[in-house]
C-alpha cells in the first residue's frame, strides 16, 4: 500500500468517556480529518469536476486504550482503487509513542456526480497520487 497523507490529531479531555479513556467514536473522527484534508490538497478547480465523496463503509480496531491529553499522528495509505471507489487505510500512533500502534481502520470512499446521484470515474486530480494517472 502507498502512503498518501499524514496529518497530526490533538487528543481533547471532552474526548474522553465516563471510563477515562477515548470514546470509541473519536478515532472514527480522527480517521475523517485525516481524510478531509487529504480530500482538500485536490480542490476541484484543479479539473473542474464537481463529482464528492460520500462513505459506504468504514471501520476501525482498536488496539490500544487512549488517554487525553496527548496527540495522535494519522497516516493515510491508499488500498484498493477502483472505477469510482478507493480504500483508504489508516494507521493511529500517539506522537510521544510511535512505535505503538494504537488503532487501524479504513474507510470505502466513492466519487458521486451531483447531477445524476450516482457513482462516477474518481477525478483526475486524484489519480496522480494513487498511481491510476490514464
Amino acid at each position: 500500500m502507498k502512503e498518501i497523507y499524514t496529518t497530526t490529531v490533538p487528543l481533547r479531555w471532552g474526548d474522553m468517556d465516563q471510563i477515562g479513556h477515548v470514546n470509541n467514536t473519536v478515532y472514527f473522527r480522527c480517521f475523517e480529518q485525516a481524510r478531509v484534508e487529504w480530500i482538500a490538497l485536490f480542490p476541484e478547480s484543479a479539473d473542474n469536476n464537481p463529482a464528492y465523496v460520500v462513505i459506504v463503509h468504514t471501520e476501525c480496531s482498536f488496539l490500544k486504550e487512549l488517554k487525553a491529553p496527548g496527540v495522535v499522528e494519522i497516516k493515510v495509505l491508499a488500498g484498493e482503487v477502483g472505477r469510482s471507489s478507493l480504500v483508504q487505510k489508516y494507521e493511529m500512533r500517539r506522537t510521544d509513542a510511535p512505535e505503538v500502534l494504537v488503532a487501524t481502520g479504513s474507510a470505502k470512499m466513492v466519487w458521486v456526480s451531483p447531477e445524476t446521484g450516482r457513482s462516477t470515474p474518481i477525478p483526475d486530480r486524484f489519480k496522480g497520487t494513487l498511481g491510476t494517472q490514464e
